[in-house]
């Protein structure tokens, strides 16, 4: 799985820091994977919601993108939850992107809030078991000092 923001052509690599106004727009993703014939489920999230030092929001959900066939890319799948962009109030978060295997076609529903989201019991939900692909980044806010 490839995850990169547009227009700036920003790729994620895992631990690095992006800035919140370089990831306003949903990202590109690409899925590798078999074949078309098999279908994937993209999920994006914060678990330092509302902030790291006490996360008691965790998870936020960001973003879901369900049957996305193999070899493509995100826009070939279907938008159950629409992208919110990252808002880090309080201290750096990571911001998390899961790629999970769908067992058959539309069959992910859509979670009923985004506000305590639970990927591990939305993954059980809807049979969708263990991820296939991570990627994670860090964001603060933009004036934030840059101390851990």
């Amino acid at each position: 799985m490839d995850v990169g923001y547009n227009p700036h052509n920003y790729q994620v690599f895992n631990g690095q820091e992006l800035k919140p106004n370089h990831i306003t727009s949903k990202p590109s993703v690409h899925i590798g994977g078999d074949d078309m014939r098999s279908f994937y489920t993209i999920i994006m999230t914060d678990p330092d919601a509302p902030g790291p030092s006490d996360p008691y929001l965790r998870e936020h959900l960001h973003w879901i993108v369900t049957d996305i066939p193999g070899t493509t890319d995100a826009t070939f799948g279907r938008e159950i939850v629409s992208y919110e962009k990252p808002n880090p109030v309080i201290g750096i978060h990571r911001y998390v992107f899961l790629l999970f295997k769908q067992r058959a076609r539309q069959s992910v529903r859509p979670p009923g809030s985004r506000d305590r989201f639970n990927t591990r019991v939305f993954s059980r939900e809807n049979d969708l078991g263990l991820p296939v692909a991570a990627k994670y980044f860090h964001a603060q806010r933009e004036n934030a000092p840059r101390r851990r």
